[in-house]
């Protein structure tokens, strides 16, 4: 029996490749470190016969791709724990095998909503560009005035694995009040945190310091924060997204930054990435990091060891840990 062939869309940790090899799989990777355009990706599936996939959340995987891919292909392995890149319809229509990394990446991703959260309130990265254009000239009382965390509000829209652990850092590290919203109410984390529970994203908004945003992308999660729900933030308030892009309206976002509608905002994720709305790029009340909110070497290395893990088990005939259902809404 010939040897079993996985394709890799982009370099990732070496510990994915490694594992892959070690099962006797012939590894093919991209040898651009770059996102692959759509048709570089049907090309490259079509001339290897390949029976995994190992792709990215940048990569868009739909029926051409499937096709390129052909029959034999039984898995596409995401690293990530999102998969709205892929169709997963069509994936259960052709009988192929969807998976994700959920779990690793929760508790990075809370530090990095937590970094964000400390860095806009305490007016961090405007200090740091502050002193290196040489305007420091000694202390001021009223210099750079930020907020405390201590004793605020945090609206947590999303208590899924990372909603809960920034809940947990804010409440026990900071002594914040938590307040949340979900699809789903959890009394035992209002038990265990002192949190109230908000039937509605429009309840919860008015009341919060700060609103974090932990919701999947879904066609009814897109632009969830828009120009409307802005208005219904305070004027006080700050906004951190390390979720998904689309799930702010980002041109409304500059408009209320700019107009002193929310005091400031720090956002991980954009609307069209790699590009950024302009606007935002020129204001000082905005912290924008670039998608790096599970940019640890730590959990970078364990979401490929995952991924190369689900392709295992799936060629070797059994169920991987992580299949995605399309009705699988929560992190």
């Amino acid at each position: 029996m010939a040897a079993q062939k996985i394709y890799l869309t982009r370099k990732i940790p070496n510990i994915a490749g490694s594992l892959l090899k070690e099962k006797g799989y012939i590894v093919d990777v991209n040898p651009d470190d770059r996102v692959l355009k759509k048709e570089e990706l049907v090309g490259a599936l079509k001339k290897g016969v390949y029976d995994a996939v190992l792709c990215l959340l940048t990569d868009k995987i739909d029926a051409s791709v499937f096709d390129a891919a052909g029959k034999q292909c039984k898995i596409f392995a995401n690293y990530a724990v999102g998969f709205d890149n892929i169709d997963l319809k069509t994936a259960r229509d052709r009988d192929v095998m969807i998976t994700n990394t959920p779990g690793v990446l929760s508790e990075t991703v809370a530090e990095h909503t937590f970094a964000l959260m400390l860095a806009i309130a305490h007016r961090i990265p405007e200090g740091d560009r502050f002193s290196r254009a040489h305007k420091y000239k000694g202390w001021g009382p009223m210099l750079l005035l930020g907020i405390d965390l201590a004793g605020k509000t945090v609206g947590i829209v999303g208590l899924g694995r990372i909603g809960s652990l920034v809940a947990h850092h804010a409440s026990r590290g900071f002594g914040a009040k938590i307040i949340y919203y979900d699809v789903k109410r959890n009394k035992q984390f209002e038990k265990d945190y002192g949190a109230k529970f908000y039937e509605t994203i429009d309840k919860l908004l008015p009341d919060a310091d700060f609103v974090s945003i932990h919701v999947p992308l879904l066609p009814e999660t897109h632009h969830l924060m828009n120009a409307e729900r802005f208005q219904l933030m305070k004027n006080s308030a700050y906004l951190i997204n390390t979720s998904r892009g689309p799930i702010i309206d980002e041109f409304a976002l500059a408009q209320v930054l700019k107009n002193g509608g929310i005091r400031g905002a720090a956002i991980d994720v954009f609307e069209n990435e790699p590009e950024i709305e302009k606007q935002l790029l020129e204001l000082e009340n905005v912290i924008l990091t670039p998608h790096i909110a599970s940019a640890t070497e730590e959990t970078r290395s364990k979401m490929a060891e995952i991924a190369a893990k689900n392709i295992i088990e799936a060629l070797e005939g059994r169920i991987p840990p992580n299949v995605v259902q399309a009705d699988h809404h929560h992190q």
